[in-house]
């Protein structure tokens, strides 16, 4: 929303119109991979990469997609759209980076428990009872 009322003195409605178009899309695409990913990462860190690496690629195609849909529209700025992209990428990894530092989420494995703890604590499956 701030983009748009930065982009609608600075360069007219039709900045204002790139502005809300790339509003839109940085939310709806960041949005997008951050269910995706999250709810991949509840399955497996395979899963989480190939989620985090699909939904990449889907956009990279999207972005090109649109690009060439409103390559000749002349309702917008595409230099503004271009520029509030970037801003907004670039605050929404500044809003991660800040919230992943904030979380204290422990990254290091703890130093009391041996290997052979953690293959202790695995239940045993049906197919390891057959060997």
């Amino acid at each position: 929303m701030a983009a748009v009322l930065l982009a609608l003195p600075l360069a007219g409605a039709k900045g204002a119109v790139g502005a809300a178009i790339a509003t839109v899309v940085v939310v709806a695409f960041f949005t997008i991979s951050h269910v995706a990913v999250g709810y991949a990462a509840k399955v497996s860190p395979q899963t989480m990469m190939l989620a985090a690496m699909s939904s990449y690629v889907l956009k990279i195609l999207a972005v090109m997609l649109l690009i060439s849909v409103l390559n000749n529209v002349t309702i917008w700025n595409p230099k503004v759209f271009a520029w509030t992209v970037l801003a907004l990428i670039a605050t929404w990894i500044g809003g991660e980076i800040r919230t992943t530092l904030k979380s204290r989420t422990p990254y290091v494995d703890d130093p009391d428990k041996t290997p052979d703890d953690a293959a202790s604590s695995v239940p045993e499956t049906p197919a390891d009872r057959s060997g």
